[in-house]
């Protein structure tokens, strides 16, 4: 008989009734016997007797169900080490044996099926556009702020600044204005007013996605007298 390591909880195990088959024993003297290195064991809680031996059940062909236990790489040691002879040699050698291969197993990567390889591709496609969508929101974002924030260039400057020259020249014709303003204070206010307008400090420093609301509050722009 080959004996069988299986996983159970993050651990390798043995069923008791594949020990008691593989060492030619009556699983129910296997049974008296892990009973009594149990009993021993739970003196001494530090030795923690459930890493050695796992108490557990079966269901028989019958319906019934019977007690067995699940053996750690430490209780078929103890087991082992309980027999003398060939039996003892080749069941040592059979545990030590299954228990190196699933190890063995359990550390190299499992190789995919073609349906895990295809799910797993279709994730990482997902997760990819999600990212890529991600990116091209947060660039757009980007864009927005820097648009928001970015002011008017050297060209649009003296495109603008000539919009007040041209509206002060405007309103220097009217005798009103000259009677209540000199050229240089007309220039003073319209900049004054341009400022709290914009919430600028200078007209160079007006935002470029404002610079035709700029250019049409100058063209209309009159001083309070």
């Amino acid at each position: 008989m080959e004996i069988q390591v299986i996983q159970q909880n993050g651990l390798l195990l043995v069923d008791s009734r594949e020990v008691a088959e593989m060492i030619e024993k009556r699983h129910d003297h296997l049974l008296r016997d892990i009973d009594g290195y149990v009993t021993i064991l739970s003196q001494t809680p530090s030795l923690g007797a459930d890493t050695f031996f796992i108490e557990s059940q079966y269901i028989s062909g019958t319906g019934k169900t019977y007690k067995c236990y699940l053996l750690t790489k430490k209780g078929c040691n103890m087991v082992a080490n309980k027999m003398t002879g060939e039996k003892g040699v080749l069941f040592t050698a059979a545990y030590v044996t299954k228990f190196e291969d699933m190890e063995n197993k359990l550390k190299s990567p499992r190789v995919l099926t073609e349906k895990e390889q295809l799910k797993a591709s279709m994730k990482l496609s997902l997760e990819n556009s999600e990212e890529v969508g991600m990116l091209k929101e947060e660039v757009a974002e980007i864009k927005d702020t820097l648009k928001n924030k970015m002011t008017i260039d050297h060209a649009k400057q003296s495109v603008l600044q000539s919009q007040i020259n041209i509206r002060i020249a405007k309103l220097w014709d009217i005798e009103e204005t000259k009677q209540n303003f000199s050229k240089r204070k007309l220039y003073s206010k319209l900049h004054s007013n341009l400022h709290r307008a914009f919430m600028v400090t200078s007209y160079k420093d007006v935002k470029d996605t404002e610079f035709d609301e700029a250019l049409s509050w100058v063209k209309t722009w009159r001083p309070l007298i």
